[in-house]
């Protein structure tokens, strides 16, 4: 696993059964919702990607975001753009261990909790981390307000 390789501490949650709701994942791993984070692949043009990531239920501004990269025209990718892109399925994309770089931007509100979990890249699993260590881990993440107040 990629954290391994980057000596970042994690820990692997295995959810029992399907997990069909933001508030379900969050209630089973013993978390509020807002420390859910969810990783969003977003196609700019063309081959060029970004993934985004969003802390629970708080939505990213499509305002913010195109004004942000500098675009007037973006879409979120689709389930078979995300899988060649991540190599993940939608529900279970992380931003560790990814076939190619891809530029990362973490909404402030990520960091906002101590602990969060993400994306494992596999069905009913997730990763459970410190903000801080997902923070080192994505050292070249941008780090801005991807949100509305």
């Amino acid at each position: 696993m990629a954290l391994e390789k980057l000596g970042i501490p994690h820990t692997v949650f295995q959810h029992s059964g399907q997990v069909n709701s933001l508030e379900q994942a969050a209630q089973e791993r013993n978390q509020r919702p807002e420390q859910v984070v969810r990783s969003i692949l977003f196609r700019l043009s063309g081959d060029e990607y970004l993934m985004a990531l969003a802390a629970g239920p708080k939505q990213i501004s499509w305002k913010i975001l195109r004004k942000y990269v500098g675009q007037s025209r973006l879409t979120m990718a689709s389930k078979e753009e995300v899988l060649a892109v991540t190599g993940y399925r939608i529900g279970t994309v992380s931003p560790f261990g990814l076939p190619r770089p891809l530029r990362i931007l973490i909404d402030q509100g990520v960091l906002m909790k101590d602990e969060i979990s993400i994306g494992s890249g596999m069905r009913k699993t997730a990763i459970i981390m410190k903000v801080a260590d997902l923070h080192r881990a994505l050292s070249e993440a941008e780090i801005v307000s991807l949100t509305d107040p």
